[in-house]
């Protein structure tokens, strides 16, 4: 976009911050006085009512008015900020169907070890290198931790996995952790191994995978899902002010988004209790919807009361089941196995659950009967058969309208989305995949499997609500991206991944905004531009509904209003 429309547009939204831009009017009508009125540009409204309008008053945080610019002026007052779009497009908040808040709370001193286009690492010497850039950075001495993020063997050169002998080499006085990209699992290297306590007497947990040196039981490097999770506990994470400091920086990422509501996909009590003293404090300007991790079940079911709506913008949204892992990790629990072996060569490899059919009827059972919302991270057609066989069990506890909510819902079967639609469940897609790995997808699980990956066409025409999601920080936290990945379903290739499951950029936007707000049951106060409800409004540089759909990625959020304070670029 050209520099001086950029220019043009912030200068008035910094003067509108300090109440000089516009002339403002009398109001002698006796209607009530707007505190901010935007018009000059598009504004897509997200109403089937009035999905478009010339203006939109703003009052107490609410939206006052939507219509003409004449009845508009009706309502601007001598107060009342004139906010000039400059031909520039207002949209509806962004609402985030799933991510992990807390890793962009707790990830500020790790490696980014992301191929492109999201980091620079091309090979394990690379890898390597980008871990002792970071150690470096954080002035790493003799046994402290160094951790890096986004590892996909996939995009290396190099066609293998990364071992502990990769990373002994160079970090032989420090446990380091590899993250892999799914954030199911990550390469160790020796120190770290010894951390944790594992060695070649360890078995394998349930639902876990170590893989071992070829010949011996020692593990290699590579650990998955439950096998991760105690490498995952051992990760230091910030302490004292310095969660704050994060917690600031974590939250000023989204707005710059456009993200007004966002979500902790898997929240620790440890981490609730830093939300919790975060919205005491008043340190939240976006809301937080906090997912209860599984394992902690009846701690947050005793937090359910005093957070079932917002508290100081904290929410307790429900609680998080993780029921199989991921299907670029290759440990998607699927009825069909794998066409390429599995994560250690396993043959006929369909995966494994993390929650099997016994403990999911019984966690089921318990959230339900709590009065809670579940939440499954369920990415492959046989662990959702799981859910719906508990949800089926225990359906009456949950309520007739539980919108139980299928996080990834990635690789299901048509009749899988027809259970949806009588349940009343919400999927919240992940169509990041066609890009990222919609060419693994492919090779690994056949075209006719791979093409039905976050099937939204096909929900669309069940009349099913679903969101779409970046599961940040497994793909960036970029919302038009996501919308982009949903129109287009382009892999890094340039193939077509799905091309009968593309969405109109509409039905695309609809997915991060007003069903993202019927995922929450929330469809009533955000989602929308609509009188009454919240003046949670993004400004972007070009309009989504219009643009190529192919540039639909390079629109960029130019300010964010959390009700109708300005939270980016941040006031003051």
């Amino acid at each position: 976009m050209p520099g001086s429309s950029l220019t043009r547009l912030l200068s008035v939204l910094l003067a509108t911050a300090l109440g000089i831009a516009g002339q403002a009017v009398a109001n002698p009508s006796g209607e009530p006085v707007a505190d901010q009125m935007f018009s000059g540009g598009p504004i897509v409204t997200m109403d089937a009512a009035r999905p478009a309008a010339e203006a939109v008053a703003v009052r107490d945080g609410k939206i006052l008015a939507v219509g003409s610019l004449a009845r508009m002026k009706a309502l601007v007052g001598p107060a009342t900020e004139q906010i000039d779009l400059a031909g520039r497009t207002l949209v509806p908040g962004f609402i985030d169907g799933h991510s992990h808040f807390s890793m962009a709370v707790n990830a500020a001193t790790w490696a980014n070890l992301s191929g492109a286009p999201v980091g620079e690492v091309g090979n394990i010497a690379e890898l390597v290198a980008e871990l002792g850039a970071q150690a470096e950075r954080n002035n790493a001495k003799p046994g402290d931790w160094v951790v890096g993020y986004g590892y996909d063997a996939d995009t290396l050169a190099d066609g293998r996995q990364l071992t502990r002998d990769d990373l002994d080499a160079a970090f032989p006085d420090n446990p380091v952790i590899a993250i892999h990209v799914s954030f199911h699992g990550a390469v160790l290297n020796s120190r770290a191994f010894a951390a944790v306590g594992y060695d070649e007497n360890t078995p394998t947990p349930e639902g876990g995978i170590i893989v071992r040196r070829e010949g011996s039981t020692e593990p290699l490097g590579l650990v998955m899902e439950t096998a991760w999770f105690p490498a995952a506990e051992a990760i230091p994470r910030p302490q004292g002010e310095a969660r704050f400091d994060n917690l600031r920086k974590a939250q000023a990422m989204y707005a710059a988004q456009g993200l007004t509501t966002a979500q902790e996909g898997a929240t620790s009590m440890e981490d609730f209790s830093l939300y919790k003293e975060a919205a005491r404090r008043g340190e939240l300007v976006i809301d937080l919807v906090a997912l209860g991790s599984f394992q902690e079940v009846p701690a947050f079911i005793a937090e359910r009361d005093a957070y079932a709506d917002y508290s100081g913008r904290l929410k307790l949204g429900g609680i998080k089941i993780v029921g199989d892992g991921s299907p670029q990790g290759k440990t998607a629990f699927f009825t069909k196995p794998y066409l390429t072996g599995g994560p250690g060569g396993e043959e006929q490899w369909r995966g494994e659950p993390i929650v099997d059919q016994d403990a999911m009827d019984e966690l089921i059972e318990t959230v339900y009967a709590a009065g809670m919302r579940a939440f499954v991270h369920a990415n492959a057609d046989a662990e959702i058969d799981v859910l719906l066989n508990a949800h089926k069990k225990h359906a009456a506890l949950a309520g007739e309208d539980s919108r139980t909510v299928i996080i990834h819902s990635q690789f299901m079967r048509p009749d899988q989305l027809e259970a949806y639609a009588r349940y009343g469940m919400v999927p919240s897609f992940f169509s990041n995949h066609a890009f990222y790995w919609g060419d693994v997808h492919v090779q690994n699980l056949g075209e006719n499997r791979a093409h039905f990956l976050s099937p939204m066409k096909t929900a669309t025409d069940l009349g099913i609500h679903f969101t779409n999601h970046s599961d940040y920080i497994v793909t960036p936290l970029d919302p038009l991206f996501t919308l982009w990945s949903a129109v287009n379903r382009v892999s890094r290739s340039g193939r077509v991944i799905g091309p009968k499951e593309r969405i109109t950029p509409e039905q695309a936007l609809k997915a991060i905004t007003l069903d993202g707000a019927w995922q929450y049951h929330e469809e009533d106060s955000k989602g929308s531009i609509t009188v009454g409800k919240l003046a949670d409004l993004v400004v972007l540089d070009a309009n989504p509904l219009t643009v190529d759909p192919m540039a639909i990625r390079d629109i960029r959020v130019l300010a964010t209003y959390k009700e109708g304070r300005r939270i980016f670029p941040a006031e003051g």
